[in-house]
């Protein structure tokens, strides 16, 4: 999706002549955000007007009203309260749409001192984007909430590399990475943004329109005077505080310029609040395990087809206790490793928690009690925490040292060892003042007051307490008052609007009113009662406002003193909430490994690609909830100089398609550094992963099913390597049968000859298996069925050799197709097979010219020379002197080059 660009405050362009003060202010701000739906605070509510409340009333389902008119038309309206106003955020956020929110910045009674017709002054505080957020309510814990900044860069005239800026407002984290112009849809796929932030020339380049449709992400266009190189450098350098960048490390020009971007638009929707961001990181190119945006879609890893998070590999592996931990697996799983060294490292941690059961309990345990560390800092640097916050700090302190005390004397791998050194920089003294400070129940805001564990500040306790005896006070006066006026009903209450006042029955009020007590004073008359105050009540009143505002701003004092103290520590604790999240995925792996009965994998350098026993993680966990068992495979790809290729044939519903996904699935998790779901398993590193299973249309761009496969197969022929290990299921099988045979043979000669990558191969199309014969590096295999009594069943075990039949006609049946439909099918069948084995051999498929040996077809055959040309009428013209002939003997020449050039005689 595609959002409008961010525009830069101007006039309004709405016609304000006859609009009420109120309605022209609210023109004015709507005209400075008119790509935003406007939150435009009145009192307890924010309304929305015009086509913003039409807007708002369909996404949220709210009644839309009126209110006056402009322009002689009613103005649409509608509102929601303040208090519930981040699920209504939430919502709309969801839905793509971008929401300014515009507070009042002036208290209501400076505005009435300017004048009757004066409004409250309004401004917008704050612009809510689905890449900027920050409100746990607005959040998912389990998923990082990225902004993407893409920049570009020329590097030959055919050539182009993306910078990007992948910035997490609500964790602070922030990385840099380049790719070249054909990895960066692989690289969105990968990042999975809610938001992307481009210059308008990228925005509008013609190549890339498909990706900014294809997107489920924002994506909104910078003017690109915005974005000059030396404005983007500056921005990094003044959000760092730094005079250079060489203490980061090398950027490109690309980098930089998608870091400048992010930094500007965040700065805009945050109206210049400091966010906390960790230093740029960057990621060296081919550092992770490139996986297209098809790949990913079609190995569901992290969603499935129709985009839930449920019945993914994501959703199969995750055990982690924390939304850290859980957001780090994320992670991990959308980019796996290709360094060997890492990948090790993450094993050694998993494989030392897997032996060591009691440790691996007592660890999670102690996850479980740590909140969300990196969340609550951010909005404590934003401004926008709450009594909670502090609470989740103290909470992942406590968490951190509790782990470091009990890992501390054993002897860990040097993965664990290096995070549990990290947890143990936590301060101490920090907890334990947070402990001491905050109440056990806390408000979710500040302004809410009483979140200041009472004996911790004494002002405060003296001041709750005065608070605590007017209250005894007031009950006193109100014993006082019922005896002077006989009225046991007299009560005194309080509200917003009158503050404190006595309430008495209509009939004791008229003989109040008669002098029973002549120092009331009469406020208000209701249908039953009457209201009065006195002095002594007044009196008493400023003294209970005054403490209560006195304890509100101590404990506000105390708040911006422990949010401080935090801040100080913001780097070290940054890295204390990823040093938990490490230990989480960590145990997370290992508790799986141990439930399931998975095994480590051995991973180097070579061109292995060995499985024992190899399962489906998610297909698995559905048959285990069915109380079934999954049919345990085996593969073997491995070569010496080049990968091998294995064919797979086999029945419909037989598996094919499961067992193609669970090696892919199998690599994925090697190198993310999770153990494997296989008996024993030997791995080359993979460097790039390709998966073509399934069929899609795309009819918006007039794709075909057909279409949209040929162009996935095209960039898998086109870009694997050896070191690539390639899954392909049913090539060819959306056009003409020997279309689409033509096609998958000439796939899979390509992938032997050319790519000489490790590669699954499914097909309907038996006659390829010949091809084993041709192609030393292909084998062929099938998946077993057995028959009984005319009904298949389907064993799902994968053998070596050749499936006789698709028993398409027994699949047919199980669906559903009526009886009558499948009998016919069957007739038609054996006719056919009947025809086929009684064509002459040499019209059969396998003797046709498609089918010759390789030598015969691989490269085409030279052009045959060309005949030399038959030049007689050229030597019998040289014979010719023109000057010299008679009339006679120039037409008889001429008779006889007619005669040479018809082949006959003159007669």
């Amino acid at each position: 999706m595609t959002s409008s660009p961010v525009t830069s405050p101007m006039t309004s362009p709405l016609d304000t002549p006859g609009a009420t003060p109120m309605m022209a202010q609210y023109i004015e701000i709507k005209a400075a955000n008119p790509d935003c739906l406007l939150f435009y605070r009145m009192g307890d509510f924010y309304e929305l007007f015009f086509e913003d409340a039409e807007i708002a009333s369909r996404a949220l389902g709210i009644v839309l009203t009126k209110r006056g008119k402009h322009g002689g038309a009613d103005i649409p309206m509608c509102g929601v309260p303040v208090e519930r106003s981040d699920d209504y955020l939430h919502r709309l956020i969801a839905l793509g749409h971008r929401v300014a929110v515009c507070q009042q910045t002036e208290d209501p009674a400076e505005a009435k001192k300017r004048g009757p017709k004066s409004v409250v002054r309004r401004e917008v505080t704050r612009l809510v984007t689905p890449g900027t957020l920050t409100e746990d309510r607005l959040l998912d814990p389990a998923r990082a909430n990225l902004l993407l900044a893409i920049g570009r860069r020329k590097v030959s005239d055919a050539r182009e590399a993306y910078g990007l800026a992948a910035i997490d407002i609500s964790t602070g984290r922030f990385a840099l990475s380049e790719v070249e112009g054909a990895e960066l849809a692989a690289a969105i796929a990968r990042h999975e943004p809610r938001e992307i932030v481009l210059s308008e020339a990228i925005h509008a380049d013609p190549a890339l329109a498909r990706l900014w449709r294809d997107t489920r992400a924002a994506v909104v266009p910078l003017a690109a005077a915005e974005l000059e190189p030396a404005s983007a450098e500056r921005r990094i350098r003044e959000q760092f505080g730094v005079k250079t960048l060489d203490g980061f490390g090398s950027f490109s020009r690309a980098e930089i310029a998608a870091a400048g971007a992010a930094l500007l638009y965040i700065e805009r929707t945050q109206f210049g609040a400091k966010v906390p961001l960790s230093a740029p990181s960057r990621e060296a190119s081919g550092a992770t395990l490139a996986i297209d945006a098809a790949t990913r879609a079609n190995l569901e890893l992290t969603r499935t087809l129709s985009g839930e998070r449920k019945g993914s590999l994501l959703d199969a592996i995750d055990r982690t206790v924390s939304a850290g931990g859980a957001r780090l697996l994320a992670e991990h799983l959308a980019g796996p490793l290709t360094s060997l060294q890492k990948i090790a490292r993450r094993h050694d941690a998993v494989a030392f928690l897997v032996e060591d059961g009691s440790l691996r309990a007592q660890l999670r345990d102690a996850l479980k009690a740590a909140p969300d560390l990196a969340r609550a800092l951010s909005r404590l640097g934003l401004g926008r925490a709450g009594p909670r916050d502090l609470a989740a700090l103290r909470g992942g302190l406590d968490a951190a040292l509790a782990i470091a005390e009990g890992l501390g004397g054993a002897e860990l791998p040097e993965g664990l060892a290096r995070l549990v050194q990290r947890l143990d920089a936590a301060d101490r003294d920090l907890a334990t003042e947070l402990g001491a400070a905050l109440a056990d129940d806390l408000p979710l805001h500040r302004r809410d007051g009483n979140f200041v564990r009472e004996g911790y500040h004494p002002e405060i306790d003296e001041a709750r307490l005065l608070g605590q005896d007017s209250r005894k006070v007031i009950a006193a006066l109100q014993a006082r008052y019922a005896e002077a006026t006989g009225c046991r009903t007299l009560r005194i209450k309080h509200n917003n609007v009158l503050g404190y006042y006595i309430e008495v029955p209509q009939a004791v009020g008229e003989a109040c009113l008669k002098g029973l007590m002549r120092e009331f004073v009469h406020r208000q008359t209701m249908v039953d009662a009457m209201r009065f105050t006195s002095v002594e009540l007044g009196e008493l009143e400023s003294k209970i406002a005054g403490a209560s505002d006195r304890v509100l701003a101590l404990e506000a004092q105390v708040f911006d003193g422990l949010s401080q103290r935090v801040m100080e520590q913001a780097d070290r604790i940054a890295d204390i909430a990823d040093a938990l999240s490490a230990l989480d995925v960590a145990a997370s792996h290992a508790e799986l490994a141990v439930e399931l009965d998975w095994t480590r994998p051995q991973l180097d350098e070579s061109l292995a690609f060995a499985i024992q026993g190899g399962r489906h993680p998610v297909v698995e966990a559905a048959l285990r909830k069915a109380g079934e068992a999954f049919i345990a495979n085996a593969c073997d790809l491995s070569g010496e100089e080049a990968g091998r290729i294995r064919l797979v044939t086999g029945p419909n519903m037989g598996g094919k398609s499961t067992f193609l996904r669970q090696n892919a699935l199998v690599a994925v998790l090697a190198q993310m550094g999770a153990f494997v779901p296989a008996r024993a398993a030997h791995l080359g590193l993979v460097d790039r992963l390709f998966s073509r299973v399934g069929a899609a249309d795309d009819l918006a761009r007039g794709h075909s099913t057909f279409m949209v496969e040929m162009v996935e197969t095209a960039a898998i022929l086109n870009q694997a390597t050896r070191r690539s290990l390639v899954v392909l299921d049913e090539i060819g099988r959306g056009t003409a049968t020997f279309d689409g045979l033509s096609i998958a043979w000439a796939c899979l000669e390509h992938l032997h000859e050319k790519n000489g990558c490790r590669a699954l191969f499914a097909t309907h199309f038996h006659e390829l298996t010949a091809l084993s014969k041709r192609l030393p590096r292909l084998d062929n295999a099938t998946l077993k069925v057995a028959e009984h009594r005319g009904d298949v069943v389907f064993l799902h075990e994968v053998v070596p050799g050749v499936a006789e039949r698709s028993y398409g006609l027994q699949v047919a049946r199980l669906a559903g197709l009526p009886a009558s439909v499948v009998a016919r099918a069957g007739t038609i069948l054996k006719g056919l097979e009947t025809s086929e084995r009684e064509r002459p051999a040499r019209a059969r498929i396998d003797d046709l010219p498609l089918f010759a040996s390789l030598s015969e077809i691989a490269p085409p055959p030279p052009e045959p020379a060309a005949p030399e040309p038959d030049d007689t009428l050229g030597r019998l013209l040289d014979t010719i002197d023109p000057d010299s002939l008679t009339p006679r003997e120039a037409l008889d020449a001429l008779y006889r080059l007619k005669a040479e050039r018809t082949g006959g005689s003159r007669g």
